[in-house]
């Protein structure tokens, strides 16, 4: 079989290929699954996904499993945060990095998942402080913002996903779940501690339309284990 790892004719872009399509059906996956989905012996996926870790084209989590790095989820990002919306909101997020001394995210949903837009606090220059890349939402304040005042049926979707389980302290339970965003839902604020990566926390607030529909949420990261996520509201709000 040519996908049989003792083929001598198996290149190595094919090995790399494998390993990068082990990720297409989870979000993470331990150096075991990938080599069971790679059809690679374990010594030889765990050289090339560390070369790949070294790159950044894969991330090792707090739980020695490993996720697409930040350079492929750009790359790959099929649905961008509108641009219109993106550019109204610019001077909003810039305004609201410099008062919180905070990273400020503007996220819509996609799927399972919360596309977005970013500005770090504190950079120069603003065509390097704006980004596009992928969260997943029930692990972060921006998706749970935005899940809150989303359909049943959208709701549903995620839960039917899966909770994937990031760090200790991610919601995996669909009732609980259900619970945050039902709290959410009554004060229109978002909190995610170390839901995703041990660490960093966010606040995030919903953004709506006209008509009273939820169309982006808007979020405030904070690295700083002893940031109070309290203090951070009245600005984001």
């Amino acid at each position: 079989m040519a996908g049989n790892s003792t083929d001598p004719g198996r290149s190595v872009t094919s090995k790399v290929v494998s390993i990068l399509m082990a990720f297409a059906d989870s979000e993470t996956q331990s150096l075991t699954e990938i080599a069971r989905t790679a059809g690679l012996p374990v010594s030889t996926a765990y050289r090339l996904v560390s070369e790949l870790a070294g790159w950044g084209l894969l991330t090792r989590t707090e739980n020695a499993r490993y996720r697409i790095g930040t350079p492929l989820r750009d790359l790959g990002a099929g649905v961008q945060v509108d641009t219109s919306l993106a550019e109204r909101s610019r001077r909003v997020m810039e305004d609201l990095a410099a008062a919180t001394r905070s990273n400020v995210r503007l996220g819509v949903l996609d799927g399972t998942v919360v596309s977005y837009t970013e500005r770090i606090a504190g950079s120069r220059t603003a065509a390097k402080s704006w980004t596009a890349w992928h969260t997943p939402a029930h692990a972060s304040a921006m998706g749970k913002a935005f899940l809150a005042f989303s359909p049943t049926e959208v709701v549903n979707s995620v839960l039917a996903e899966g909770l994937t389980r990031f760090t200790p302290y991610t919601l995996t339970a669909a009732d609980q779940f259900r619970r945050a965003l039902a709290v959410v839902r009554l004060t229109r604020v978002a909190v995610c501690r170390w839901e995703y990566e041990v660490g960093s926390s966010a606040v995030a607030a919903p953004i709506f339309n006209a008509a009273g529909e939820i169309i982006a949420s808007l979020e405030v990261s904070a690295r700083d284990v002893g940031t109070d996520l309290r203090a951070l509201q009245p600005a984001l709000l």
